[in-house]
């Protein structure tokens, strides 16, 4: 456990100032000099790079957690485990890539009515796709080597600052769009050739193998468990892009934009997750592995209820000041469309961030095969509530059939979770936190707006609400490792007095 809490606090910390770098950019920068539709686009591009990338990973980056143990050996190359990860993107690259070619007139058909400038740069969606393939492969690598800060400071932190580079260059007229498409894709490369620089300084990554290392037994077991990956990576891959997607083609890459802000505000909840499920990922597929199934579920329930805590806090203070934050932002009455899209996202949000370790219990054990049925029935739902609702309720429609398939999936998810493996994540400190959540919302919704200026207002609710969560939490002994850490912080503070 202590790998973990360094590299999941030093990871956390990392995400939380790239976080910071990116809310002001998008807040403050990207609103105020970058049109809706402007932005629309180049997400639109982004995401559908990394739907291709998704594909041809062919479930590489779970494959890889699942079997680093059967190949782990530094004094000999890893038995040449850097080879099969490279080697299995490239094939799905060759697969999907010319497969996106040849789809390119449906594709534009469908976005031609309200986004008709995402077919001008249809084909610079390839080489970005390349790079976004071969940065996950290089990240899961040096997850692999327990090693994720540097990794998440390139992601979160240089990304960040080079796109912000990208659009005061744009903002300031020495790109045009042209140049900010480019500019963008330049950055996701230099990502890609940092991560791999590391990831050579610290782990074997020969390209020396021996097929014959891989015996049959373990061929079998890399097969059918990379076959069931690959069917459910097509239909479930779609799904995170799917209602950016949808609302773009059917009501424009404007709306895209105002729904893009309104996801990164929303998205803030992950932070914490992202760290943790690093770090603790490869800690599981241990576990299980040796068949040490209690501590496992131990280890689902601590990561289960410190998300809950850590995403329900974020929650509570993203909500009480949305309307100062759109009150404050460049152009927020444009943006405000997107008040209700944060609210449902950041509710599938705490969901996701809660449960979906069970998902990675799951796909590390024997069950492996039910990730497929879970990726069909999602994606459907998926498709489904997102064209009923989106006619109906634009861009919060979206967001609604996000939280309803959101729900639902991870309803199936728990019930194999619980049934199969012996899993079980609920605890009454979790019942616990929930309801201190809708207590603190309830308190905040009483609260007399304090001034018209949206700071003061929010320098208030802020002040009043972190220290009754804080106290509450405290109260209840929601978490007795938080509980130790006021325990200590107190105890420090009364001995320097």
């Amino acid at each position: 456990m202590g790998v973990i809490i360094r590299q999941s606090i030093k990871g956390t910390i990392v995400n939380y100032i790239g976080s910071f770098i990116g809310f002001l950019t998008t807040m403050f920068v990207v609103t105020k000099f970058l049109k809706p539709e402007e932005f629309g686009l180049t997400v639109v591009i982004y995401e559908a790079a990394a739907l291709i990338a998704m594909f041809s990973q062919l479930g590489t980056s779970a494959s890889a957690m699942r079997f680093f143990p059967y190949f782990k050996d530094p004094q000999n190359n890893n038995n040449g485990f850097f080879f099969y990860l490279l080697l299995l993107p490239a094939i799905g690259a060759l697969i999907f890539i010319p497969f996106y070619l040849f789809l390119k007139t449906p594709i534009i058909a469908y976005f031609s009515q309200n986004a008709s400038s995402f077919g001008d740069y249809y084909y610079w969606v390839i080489p970005l796709s390349f790079f976004c393939l071969y940065w996950g492969v290089f990240e899961t690598y040096s997850t692999l080597q327990m090693r994720i800060v540097v990794p998440k400071l390139i992601r979160e932190v240089g990304v960040r600052v080079f796109l912000l580079a990208v659009y005061l260059l744009f903002a300031f007229g020495f790109l045009n769009l042209t140049g900010l498409v480019r500019g963008v894709i330049i950055v996701y490369a230099m990502a890609m050739f940092l991560t791999l620089a590391y990831v050579i300084h610290i782990a074997p990554t020969s390209l020396k193998h021996d097929f014959s290392y891989i015996n049959k037994p373990l061929r079998r077991k890399l097969w059918n468990y990379t076959l069931f990956l690959v069917l459910g990576s097509l239909s479930g891959s779609i799904l995170p892009q799917l209602d950016l997607f949808m609302v773009g083609s059917q009501m424009g890459l404007g709306y895209a934009g105002i729904y893009r802000v309104a996801f990164y505000i929303a998205v803030i909840i992950e932070i914490p997750y992202r760290s943790l499920s690093s770090i603790s990922s490869p800690m599981a597929s241990r576990l299980l592995k040796d068949g040490d199934w209690k501590a496992a579920n131990k280890l689902y329930q601590k990561v289960a209820l410190h998300q809950l805590i850590a995403g329900s806090s974020i929650f509570t203070l993203v909500w009480i000041n949305i309307d100062n934050i759109f009150s404050i932002i460049p152009n927020g009455d444009i943006y405000a469309l997107g008040k209700w899209v944060v609210f449902y996202l950041a509710l599938s949000r705490i969901i996701a961030t809660t449960l979906s370790f069970g998902g990675v219990l799951v796909s590390f054990s024997k069950y492996y095969y039910w990730g497929l049925f879970f990726s069909v029935f999602i994606t459907i739902i998926g498709i489904i509530t997102n064209l009923l609702l989106i006619p109906q309720l634009g861009i919060t429609g979206a967001a609604i059939a996000s939280l309803i398939t959101s729900f639902l999936s991870y309803l199936v998810q728990q019930w194999v979770v619980i049934t199969k493996i012996k899993g079980n994540p609920y605890t009454v400190s979790l019942i616990r936190q929930i309801f201190l959540t809708i207590l603190l919302l309830i308190i905040n919704f009483v609260l007399p707006q304090w001034a018209e200026n949206p700071f003061i207002d929010g320098i208030y609710r802020t002040i009043i609400i972190s220290s009754l969560a804080i106290a509450l939490l405290y109260k209840f002994r929601i978490s007795d490792d938080l509980c130790m850490a006021i325990d200590n912080f107190l105890l420090k503070k009364k001995h320097s007095n």
